[in-house]
């Protein structure tokens, strides 16, 4: 069939993997929100922002219907959050958000991964101290004069707000990410968020030189594999391409 079939093929098998990654992420955060907050979006926040997500994210809506049930008929396994910090090479760092139902398993999966790509992870607190969390939430269509008037008559206070080009960006407390949006959306009702999420940020970003490029990109491909990584968040300016 020639080498232009295996490539589609290869191809295909990497879109279906990352399909079903991401399926399986939010499938465990829908699981564990609508089970913990309760089972309906519009008296969970949580649950709705996070089908807002998913669905944004092109996750089909059984798969958002099935983790909601599942978690209404009280099955299903109990996940648990965990935060691992790391260093990578030439001053990189690493915060890796997981949920999983076996935390020996993880840690012990996370370990194996620094370990090949020659990085090590690191005592908790020894890497977030250099970032912070916080809500960015961006959009167009209203210019930041309107969105400054707009969150202070809302007694809303944001750390910083961007503007490049047309569109505009809040950087806000996490907790204030809802009335963020509820209080824009007042002002233009069909306004899209462009961005809409709690991440955390690098005081400091620093430029990977050459030849650690390989190995970061090792490092973050085995972690994008890993069923229990939800999130990875670096420090790294020139992040090595995804292959």
């Amino acid at each position: 069939m020639g080498r232009a079939h295996e490539v589609r093929a290869a191809s295909m098998a990497k879109t279906n993997l990352m399909k079903s990654k991401l399926y399986s992420r939010y499938g465990k955060e829908i699981y564990m929100e609508a089970k913990n907050g309760g089972f309906d979006p519009d008296a969970n926040l949580g649950l709705r922002k996070l089908i807002e997500k998913a669905k944004k994210d092109q996750v089909p809506a059984d798969v958002i219907k099935r983790n909601i049930d599942t978690a209404k008929g009280g099955q299903g396994e109990n996940y648990s959050s965990a935060r691992y910090e790391a260093f990578g090479p030439s001053g990189s760092t690493f915060i890796i958000d997981c949920l999983t139902d076996n935390s020996n398993r993880t840690i012990s999966a996370l370990k194996g991964i620094f370990c090949k790509c020659g990085c090590h992870l690191g005592a908790s607190g020894s890497v977030t101290y250099n970032y912070e969390y916080q809500a960015i939430i961006s959009f167009k269509d209203l210019d930041e004069e309107t969105v400054l008037e707009t969150l202070i008559e809302n007694g809303i206070e944001v750390t910083d707000i961007e503007t490049d080009e047309d569109e505009v960006t809040v950087l806000a407390k996490p907790g204030d990410a809802s009335a963020v949006k509820d209080a824009l959306q007042k002002v233009k009702e069909d306004i899209d968020f462009i961005t809409d999420e709690v991440t955390w940020t690098p005081s400091d970003a620093i430029t990977l030189p050459d030849e650690d490029m390989d190995k970061v990109a090792r490092l973050l491909r085995m972690l994008d594999e890993n069923e229990d990584v939800s999130s990875v968040y670096h420090n790294i300016a020139n992040p090595p391409e995804e292959e």
